[in-house]
């Protein structure tokens, strides 16, 4: 099979027919959600209740297993009182079903689940406050506690270890690095990864282990008005790159997500450390290492971003967002340097908790 045709592709009868089969409930509206490599549908059923109905591709289809567990992880985040989705049982009782669907290519089989669907606009359609950045962090800090207690047969296959977008693999990159080739950006990449392996590793040991959500990035956070018209978090999406890794890199990952797009993004750093320390504080080596760690990030997003318009040139402008904002961001920290921006992040996340 061509990889080219892995993405399902349903027409809305076919979204129709399937909730109705598998879920007994009749769709009044079904609208498309975006996706890059699946098929997600809004669909708000005749007899009351919204939700999402998510197509996996059938390439990811062939590995059941990460589903059961990340739609596992989900439900643990939402029993402990965090906005995550969960799944809802099909007539089977069952959470997932693998279907066999005709998208135009023939016969082939796509992983199926009905999720609740979360109110809200994605974060990064608001002013980011310190409070919402605060926020932020200590939903965070707070999630990957609960994932840390979790318990499954399955837990060990979010090891991952060639896992390209997990922070303990910054090194594979430089498989990657030649997409900069004659870009100025290219010396700052490969200074980074150096970084990574002279600071980073070395300290790894002194780090706190725990399973990583991987990428609470400004899409994946939903937020509504409360009372006072305040943004407050609603939502936590996508748990697709969940991995065994450590506290430090969940912290390293939002802070670098939530600078894309800010007036001031070097002083997000403050707001969303003071939020993830409020449960969490960080111990020396973690603090050492923090802000390699969210310039590996942006080097993962600059780099990976790069490299897949090579494979996807017709989806460019899609795959490109976080990476054509990030790069001026990205210069900016690595011109400042690790005191300066420390100096930022650390008196920053002070203030924060002195005003408190």
């Amino acid at each position: 099979m061509s990889v080219k045709h892995a993405k399902p592709n349903l027409s809305h009868s076919q979204v129709s027919e399937m909730v109705k089969r598998l879920f007994r409930l009749t769709p009044s509206q079904i609208r498309s959600l975006p996706s890059y490599d699946d098929q997600n549908f809004y669909v708000a059923a005749a007899e009351g209740g919204e939700f999402v109905l998510k197509v996996m591709n059938s390439e990811d289809s062939k590995n059941p297993t990460i589903f059961e567990v990340q739609t596992f992880a989900m439900s643990i985040l939402h029993r402990n009182g965090l906005p995550a989705q969960t799944a809802l049982p099909n007539i089977s009782g069952e959470l997932m079903s693998l279907e066999e669907i005709d998208c135009g290519y023939g016969c082939q089989k796509y992983l199926v689940r009905l999720l609740t669907y979360l109110p809200g606009t994605t974060i990064s359609n608001v002013p980011l406050t310190s409070e919402l950045l605060f926020e932020t962090g200590q939903t965070a800090a707070r999630m990957d506690q609960i994932l840390q207690k979790m318990e499954h047969p399955h837990l060990s296959i979010l090891q991952r270890e060639k896992f390209i977008w997990s922070l303990s693999n910054v090194t594979l990159l430089e498989t990657y690095v030649h997409v900069l080739d004659g870009d100025p950006l290219q010396e700052a990449v490969k200074s980074v990864i150096h970084q990574y392996k002279t600071s980073v590793i070395p300290q790894r040991s002194s780090f706190r282990e725990c399973i990583n959500h991987g990428d609470l990035n400004d899409l994946n956070i939903l937020v509504k008005p409360d009372e006072s018209n305040r943004h407050v978090i609603s939502g936590i999406l996508d748990f697709g790159d969940m991995n065994r890794g450590y506290y430090i890199h969940e912290l390293a990952i939002t802070i670098m997500y939530m600078m894309i797009g800010q007036p001031k993004p070097i002083e997000v750093g403050g707001h969303v450390m003071a939020g993830w320390e409020s449960v969490l504080p960080l111990n020396e080596a973690e603090k050492d290492c923090l802000y390699v760690l969210v310039l590996s990030r942006f080097c993962q997003s600059l780099v990976l971003a790069r490299y897949t318009v090579t494979l996807h040139p017709e989806n460019a402008e899609y795959l490109m967002i976080t990476s054509k904002k990030g790069v001026h961001i990205f210069r900016h920290l690595w011109e400042l340097g690790k005191q300066e921006v420390e100096k930022v992040w650390f008196e920053g996340a002070a203030q924060y908790t002195n005003r408190k």
